[in-house]
């Protein structure tokens, strides 16, 4: 600060800067560290008034002094010499105006801030030609302010920066780069991390200060200045869509590598292997990624080298055998595209952009979408993220975690790692990896402090996190969060959990688990008597990561095309086998019964995919080798081909050849599903949750169950059903023992034969009512009259039809089974659902329903003389006119009552029908009454 700065105080201990006329020019208000105009000349003034605005200029006595000041300085000393010119624009224009004013000028008045910012710049340039005149043979610095930035980012936003201001700076360092052979040096304040590239453009040499306290202004991210050779800067180019799919988008990392930046990588890291593996990477994922080049255009070159060598693990490769692969490489990309892999690193940047954004539309992630119940019209962000490497030796190293096991939900950290790898090497399974908690002997501090982030994300986001993350010589960096994908049972045990843990609320809980979750609990498993036999045949093939629970059974096929066509087109059950999935495999897996791969862990692309869609999935079964070109899996003496059975188990991490019989699981065994259906209760019946009128008891939703035998209802009342919502009991007369008598009812020519075959069935029935009726007891049971057409339980028509042709053909005529299509052909109807069934079958053959309910109410009386308390509700179907109710309806409670008195004891009971036809709901105001 100058000598002679000194400002004037106020009482109220504010500081004051006047003009030389006396008037206020700029103020401190107290407590504060920053000047701002006052009493601003153009606060008030119009367009025109601009006319006769004249900005301060230098004044021959200041050039002079300036002249000769420099002159000395000069000549006399061995100083660089700097000379301060000002010339700001921005500035020059908020104090012209007041700051306020001018900013609401940028969006209000634009005309009057672009007439403004044009005169300050026109009167600088002419001072600045009159300030190299008198100083610039003599300096070699130049300096300039304008604040561009403020503490979180710029005063506006940089396009406006580029279409007002950036056009005059241009012209101002422009003039002294043409004049002289001086440095611009550029005083701006705050964060102007975002317009760096802009002001490099416009000629600025030096930037002052580097405010360390703002945003993005941190002296690591500036001197990593992009595309220095010296010190660069290596971004990663990656999605950010609005919902998580584990690998269906393309990332690419090392974007910034060249061959120039690559040396002085070498002589900054002292690392020339690191170095030539990123470089090799890049390479690799520019040509898959972004010029679409197929992996196996890269990875036979890189196996036919490893095998010349006689390596068997990229590990065992050194720096000159990473150079020549990147060589390679790069002829790859030549031989197929025409073109050399691009050497400028903003080149690499757009083309890695535009090559994620488009992998949104890709089939991978089009197919995961379609299966996950994602909208296509969401889009995708592309997010690029400064580059940190877990391949700088074995004090780095990467990783893939949940925060809990995503297999059963319990509460251990779970996951893989590499040592002195890179991201892909363990999303993508190429490398069989190290269980997490390994991490804990190998690099204890970096494990520990990365077990407190882990709880901390968890807490904070109040679910199961699926996280990543690199260690750069010895240094931990979280790379990304996100919620993990999770199997059912995880789900479940999850959201249990942490209610229990005060994380989340029962209504939370509740609505993190999906109608799916409680289907995949019942996923079949392995009988084990059967599973033990296949052991003790030597069907056992090979143990690997049990990555997905339950069992598959299935044909063994070894692409994803091959698996998804065979699966879709010919109907078959597909276990998928790879040697590692990939993103590009997702709709063979989506076909799948199973997946087997015989690398990667349990944090790879395959394991993830798999649970999230609850594929029983086996991974890094590496005691197995693939032959893609052959089609088959060895493990010793064991040989699968392609097309052949083969069983996975998920749950155990096995395979065998062959087909092993499998049995599904109890809901009984679900003891944290069971729970929260119990909090589902609970909440459902919550006073004021849902509005009713006051007559209408309700206990809020409930679910009942469709059950037409006494063990469907024992089971739905065992899962929380609240009541049977239909029994249909024409299901009951299929029964094998059944149907004969059902028949002979139906072909009955009297009323006396048909009841007497109806009483042989009056047994059966009231014993399944009476099973009902216990299970639900305290329930209601809605119980459906027989409903559909009677030729539905004969003989199908066609069959029977060329059966007696070809009877007749042969002279062998059976009378029975002429008269039987003889009646069968009688019951033909144009339309059966509108025909002779449901209440008008009842009118016609009223015997039917009247043993049916004699049946029903015989079996709620003796359950009601047991202790139990049936509800027995009487369905008449199909009803289309109340006529046809006040016809049937009378006869059946007559019945139900003569039961009750005949048995001696009472119990509620319902008769009513269901509303199926238009008729019916026109009339329903009828039928209600």
């Amino acid at each position: 600060i100058s000598a002679d700065f000194e400002p004037e105080a106020t009482e109220t201990g504010d500081l004051l800067i006047r003009r030389p006329d006396g008037s206020i020019a700029q103020w401190m208000p107290a407590g504060t560290y920053h000047f701002l105009p006052k009493d601003a000349p153009l606060a008030d003034a119009a367009l025109e008034d601009l006319e006769t605005f004249e900005p301060r200029r230098i004044t021959d006595e200041e050039l002079d002094f300036l002249h000769r000041a420099a002159r000395r300085l000069h000549e006399e000393t061995d100083y660089a010499v700097f000379a301060w010119f000002g010339g700001s624009l921005i500035e020059g224009a908020q104090f012209a105006r007041g700051w306020v004013q001018f900013m609401r000028d940028l969006k209000a008045n634009p005309d009057f801030a672009a007439a403004l910012v044009e005169k300050l710049a026109q009167a600088a340039l002419a001072d600045l030609d009159r300030f190299l005149d008198a100083v610039g043979e003599y300096v070699h610095v130049v300096g300039f302010g304008d604040d561009l930035g403020m503490q979180h980012g710029l005063q506006f936003h940089p396009d406006l920066y580029r279409r007002l201001f950036k056009p005059y700076h241009r012209q101002l360092y422009g003039r002294v780069h043409e004049r002289t052979q001086a440095y611009v040096f550029l005083h701006t304040c705050g964060s102007v991390y975002d317009l760096i590239p802009d002001l490099i453009e416009a000629g600025v040499d030096i930037l002052n200060p580097v405010q360390t306290s703002a945003a993005k202004m941190e002296p690591e991210r500036l001197k990593r200045e992009f595309g220095d050779p010296d010190n660069p800067l290596l971004v990663s180019c990656r999605s950010g869509a609005k919902f998580s799919m584990p690998g269906m988008m393309d990332t690419v990392l090392n974007i910034g590598l060249n061959d120039e930046v690559a040396k002085g990588m070498v002589s900054l890291t002292g690392d020339e292997r690191f170095v030539y593996d990123a470089y090799r990477r890049l390479v690799q994922m520019f040509g898959t990624v972004v010029l679409d080049i197929d992996d196996e255009a890269f990875e036979h070159p890189l196996d036919a080298y490893k095998d010349e060598k006689g390596y068997k693990l990229d590990t065992e490769m050194t720096a000159a055998d990473w150079q020549a692969i990147t060589d390679i490489f790069k002829k790859v990309i030549k031989e197929h595209k025409g073109f050399d892999f691009p050497q400028d690193p903003y080149e690499q940047l757009k083309l890695a952009t535009e090559a994620v954004f488009r992998s949104w539309n890709g089939k991978r992630a089009i197919d995961y979408r379609n299966a996950a119940g994602i909208s296509h019209d969401l889009g995708t962000a592309v997010n690029i993220v400064t580059m940190v490497f877990g391949n700088m030796g074995n004090s780095s190293g990467t990783g893939v975690a949940f925060t809990r096991d995503p297999a059963t939900g319990e509460n251990v950290i779970y996951g893989d790692y590499l040592m002195n790898a890179q991201g892909e090497d363990v999303v993508a399974g190429i490398r069989n990896t190290k269980k997490i908690t390994e991490l804990a002997e190998e690099m204890p501090d970096a494990y520990k402090e990365f077990l407190d982030i882990c709880a901390k994300l968890e807490k904070h986001y109040r679910d199961m996190q699926d996280v990543e993350f690199t260690i750069e010589r010895g240094k931990l960096w979280m790379l990304q969060t996100r919620t993990g994908k999770r199997t059912a049972k995880a789900a479940v045990q999850i959201a249990v959990d942490m209610v229990k843990e005060g994380l989340i609320t029962k209504e939370e809980a509740i609505q993190r688990i999906e109608p799916e979750h409680v289907d995949t609990l019942l996923h079949p498993q392995f009988k084990p008597e059967a599973k033990q036999a296949a052991i003790e045949n030597h069907t056992f093939l090979v143990k690997g990561v049990n990555a997905s629970p339950g069992a598959a059974v299935g044909r063994a096929y070894f692409d994803a095309n091959t698996a998804e066509q065979k699966a879709k087109e010919e109907g078959q059950d597909v276990i998928m086998i790879r040697p590692f999935t990939k993103p590009d495999d997702v709709h063979g897996m989506l076909a799948a019964k199973g997946i087997l791969t015989t690398e990667g862990g349990a944090t790879s692309h395959a394991a993830v995919v798999a649970r999230q869609f609850g594929i029983p999935c086996v991974v890094g079964a590496s005691d197995a080798r693939i032959n893609l070109e052959n089609r088959t899996l060895t493990v010793g003496d064991l040989v699968l081909k392609e097309g052949d059975w083969v069983s996975v188990d998920g749950t155990t991490g096995e395979a065998f050849l062959g087909e092993i019989d499998s049995v599904s699981p109890s809901l009984e065994e679900q003891t944290e599903l069971l729970e929260l259906l119990t909090w589902a209760d609970e909440v459902s019946a919550q006073p004021g949750l849902r509005d009713f009128p006051d007559q209408w008891p309700t206990r809020g939703l409930q679910v009942w169950a469709n059950a037409d035998y006494p063990e469907d209802a024992r089971r739905a009342r065992s899962y929380g059903a609240q009541g049977i919502g239909l029994c249909r009991t024409e299901h009951m007369f299929f029964e094998p023992e059944r149907l004969p008598i059902v028949q002979r009812m139906i072909l009955a020519e009297t009323s006396a034969e048909r009841t007497a075959a109806l009483d042989e069935l009056l047994p059966y029935q009231r014993a399944d009512f009476d099973g009902l009726f216990e299970a639900m007891t305290g329930l209601p049971v809605i119980i459906r009259l027989i409903d559909p057409p009677l030729h539905e339980f004969m003989p199908d028509e066609q069959t029977l039809l060329e059966e007696v042709i070809e009877n007749r053909i042969k002279n062998a005529v059976d009378e029975d089974k002429e008269q039987l299509l003889a009646s069968i052909e009688a019951m033909h109807e144009s339309n059966p659902m509108m025909g002779l069934r449901g209440v008008r079958l009842s009118v016609v053959m009223p015997e039917i329903v009247e043993m049916q309910v004699r049946a029903i109410f015989e079996a709620a009386a003796d359950v009601k003389l047991r202790g139990l308390e049936p509800k027995p509700e009487v369905m008449i179907p199909l009803t289309g006119t109340v006529k046809e109710l006040e016809w049937v309806q009378p006869r059946l409670e007559r019945i139900a009552k003569t039961v009750m008195e005949e048995k001696n004891v009472e119990f509620e009971y319902k008769f009513g029908t269901m509303i199926e036809i238009p008729r019916a709901g026109l009339t329903a105001d009828q039928v209600a009454g």
